[in-house]
């Protein structure tokens, strides 16, 4: 069944989130399978501020200056995955008032979905069990080996999949990653300031604008 996305005359831009440091807060789960990874590697773990960096990329561009070789980083991506495949995919919680945002947009009429360089079947499972998860068209996350990864591939794959126009589009995220994914395709931007990013890296990757809370959403948006 086709859905009319016009409102008052007007399409609805499609609506891309990022997940972590966007959608959920997901240090705790992140951080500790890194954490986690790393002890399995005899490798020293950082500082709590160094990991909350690392929450962003694809775990082998965080691993790769690390490992060195493809070997080890492979295996280090596959002790991060032992841990979160059964405890840390669920070590997260909903940033307040972006399940009442993403809810309102949706009722707008605008096509949601979610594009994160976490690995895929991950995304989905976590998407799936958001209270409001089932708002989301398709989740659009990294291959399970590292071939599609990088926020210009996401970004890539999702107007692909969607069968979708850039200019209809808004990139919506935390980190640079997510901006400057935005830009080499021509989508419009929003950096959100209550993730892992901050004001001056998502300033400088060139994001179209700047939320505050997840509530300025819907005045940038409208």
């Amino acid at each position: 069944m086709s859905v009319d996305l016009r409102v008052d005359g007007e399409e609805r831009a499609t609506l891309f989130f990022d997940m972590d440091g966007t959608l959920i807060d997901s240090e705790v789960g992140i951080t500790t399978c890194i954490a986690y990874a790393l002890q399995k590697m005899d490798h020293p773990v950082p500082s709590q501020e160094t990991l909350l960096g690392w929450i962003g990329p694809s775990l082998r561009t965080t691993f790769a200056p690390l490992f060195g070789d493809a070997e080890r980083v492979e295996q280090a991506v596959a002790f991060y995955r032992e841990r979160f495949d059964v405890e840390g995919w669920r070590e997260h919680t909903i940033y307040p008032d972006i399940e009442a945002v993403v809810r309102a947009l949706h009722e707008r009429g605008h096509r949601l979905a979610v594009v994160t360089a976490k690995n895929e079947p991950h995304a989905r499972r976590i998407v799936e069990h958001l209270p409001f998860g089932e708002l989301f068209e398709d989740v659009i996350g990294s291959t399970p080996d590292g071939s599609r990864s990088s926020k210009p591939q996401l970004v890539g794959e999702a107007l692909h999949r969607l069968q979708l126009a850039p200019e209809r589009c808004w990139m919506i995220g935390d980190r640079r990653m997510d901006i400057e994914g935005a830009r080499q395709h021509g989508l419009r931007s929003v950096g959100v300031l209550w993730g892992f990013g901050g004001e001056q890296e998502l300033t400088e990757a060139g994001a179209g604008q700047l939320a505050r809370d997840p509530t300025q959403l819907l005045a940038l948006l409208a």
